[in-house]
């Protein structure tokens, strides 16, 4: 039996355990949280990421390494790599850990992104609100997820307070976008080669959480510029597995605003409204499997369950949904589940997002 090993045993762990189960692949996790969620599809070593003997464990149980969050330590990755194929790649992680070197990674594969400037003093910082002009915003360039680690400047009389909040860590300053909308779009690559990309997916955000996302999008004039977009970084990070590129949507235009080299939260719809999802692609990629049909069964949305779980009594009852908990314990801002929901056209998709997100506030 094929063996994977995840750095990692949070929601996104468990969904890959459990698509790695289904293809017929053993799993085992390294995270030195209690109870994570993926101790349910599989044995979770009980190590923190950086652990020299966690990490020889892991090698030892595996045949091919993954992980499900980004800010994985670069040199964790490399020490393991020595061991057992690792994917994605770790130059992958490198740029995906800081937002300068990523910009300027796609300013090389000519990717737009917005204007921006490297951010190492206050000087630097009132200086670049002349140049760029406001609004602006101000952001660590490491660690930063679901809107942390951001400041956003409306005028002169915020500059001292938004150093005074991230500075003097290193920053980088974006142009303020005013965008119609964002939107992701999954690529998946094999080591050999191969490349699919599933539907485009609008994205709505509160509170820099991901909140909603709907698949397919209704701008179908986007989607060659976002799969061109996808197809040029895999082929450039000689990638292999499955990579998120997150853009806005500006007019007839996008904008790249990151890239995530893992499987993403706007792609949890693929479970069940795409033929193959992005974790089971995954799983195929990174065992250099060939890769599964991407096609939308029709449209589908998903609904972020945010700080508390609801009781599926109360939820409507006269079309399908499907419920995933995480199995976490609730705190405000964390991700406990998803529901997920399908139709046959846009029009009913968006009345049973908005009859489900009425329950859940109700």
């Amino acid at each position: 039996m094929k063996r994977l090993g995840v750095i990692g045993a949070g929601q996104l762990g468990q969904m890959l355990g459990i698509a790695a189960r289904h293809l017929g692949i053993s799993v085992t996790f390294l995270d030195p949280a209690t109870d994570p969620p993926a101790a349910t599809v599989g044995p979770v070593i009980s190590s923190p990421f950086d652990s020299e003997e966690g990490l020889a464990r892991l090698a030892a149980a595996s045949d091919v390494i993954t992980y499900e969050f980004e800010n994985v330590p670069v040199a964790t990755v490399l020490a393991i790599a020595a061991r057992v194929p690792v994917f994605p790649p770790p130059a992958a992680l490198r740029y995906a850990q800081d937002r300068w070197r990523e910009k300027q990674l796609f300013d090389s594969l000519q990717i737009p992104v917005p204007r921006y400037a490297r951010i190492d003093s206050a000087a630097d910082l009132t200086e670049t609100a002349e140049s760029l002009g406001l609004p602006l915003v101000l952001k660590t360039r490491t660690l930063g997820y679901d809107g942390k680690g951001q400041f956003v400047i409306r005028s002169a009389a915020d500059l001292d307070a938004a150093w005074r909040t991230l500075g003097p860590a290193a920053l980088i300053a974006e142009q303020w976008i005013d965008f119609d909308y964002e939107v992701s779009l999954i690529g998946v690559r094999r080591a050999n080669g191969d490349v699919v990309t599933y539907a485009l997916t609008e994205n709505r955000h509160r509170d820099g959480i991901l909140r909603v996302s709907c698949a397919p999008s209704r701008s179908t004039a986007l989607l060659e510029a976002a799969r061109s977009y996808t197809k040029s970084l895999l082929e450039r990070l000689d990638y292999v597995g499955v990579l998120a590129l997150e853009m806005f949507a500006a007019g007839n235009a996008l904008l790249a605003n990151e890239f995530a080299p893992r499987v993403h939260n706007s792609g949890h719809w693929t479970i069940e409204g795409a033929v193959t999802s992005q974790f089971e692609n995954h799983v195929r990629a990174i065992f250099d499997m060939p890769l599964g049909d991407t096609a939308s069964i029709g449209y589908a949305g998903m609904l972020n369950l945010i700080g508390s779980m609801p009781d599926r009594k109360t939820l409507p009852r006269h079309f399908p949904w499907f419920l995933h908990d995480y199995g976490k314990s609730p705190r405000p801002g964390r991700k406990l589940g998803h529901l997920t929901l399908l139709a046959d056209d846009q029009l009913t998709l968006d009345q049973r997002l908005a009859s489900l997100e009425h329950h859940i506030a109700v």
